[in-house]
């Protein structure tokens, strides 16, 4: 199969044109006592919503000083290194959903550990969750969203070849943490590039 170009991944269209209720068209306005442009039926009177999306992951420790990262098998950043993370599906918590994409993108067996990074990204309509965990078997059966699955030393990690700079910022500070002998929650915000 081909991958289609990275453009068909990000961005995702945030327009609607049609109502889900009753399928007339939607007309972009503000809505009355709210204060931002919505898409809003004219004819039911439904206002639709456009909200940020969650991406859920793992920092899957391996032996006190190691880390295991997946070379990703699609775009976007396509063969560059990351953490097991995606977007979290409808009907899942924080936590199935950061176990399900370790599952499907290591193929490792972790034991969950506590919320570890919540990253804010809005030029991006994303927030990036990221919890702990320790790996328990050095058994690896990455899936199709990853070119491969390696454990790298916290000195050995290809800092250069990374994915996105949500994965650089919770690494930069796991190695902080790991240093210090205290992991602690980190809530930031990611603003865009200027080449963004």
């Amino acid at each position: 199969m081909t991958q289609p170009p990275a453009s068909f991944y990000f961005p995702a269209p945030r327009t609607q044109n049609f109502c889900s209720q009753c399928g007339s068209k939607l007309t972009r306005l503000v809505p009355p006592d709210d204060n931002r442009m919505r898409d809003v039926c004219q004819n039911c009177g439904a206002v639709h919503y456009q909200n940020p999306r969650n991406v859920v992951g793992i920092v899957p420790a391996w032996k006190d000083d190691q880390i295991l990262l997946c070379r990703r098998a699609i775009e976007p950043r396509y063969n560059t290194w990351t953490l097991p993370a995606g977007f979290m599906e409808l009907g899942e918590t924080l936590g199935q959903g950061a176990l399900r994409e370790m599952g499907e993108e290591a193929g490792a067996q972790v034991e969950p550990g506590p919320l570890f990074t919540v990253i804010s990204v809005p030029y991006a309509e994303q927030v990036h969750i990221y919890y702990l965990a320790k790996v328990t078997s050095d058994v690896l059966d990455p899936g199709p969203e990853s070119l491969e699955a390696r454990f790298f030393h916290l000195d050995d990690i290809p800092w250069d070849n990374l994915a996105f700079r949500t994965v650089s910022a919770t690494l930069e500070r796991y190695v902080e943490d790991h240093k210090a002998g205290r992991f602690q929650i980190h809530e930031f915000d990611i603003a865009p590039r200027d080449h963004d």
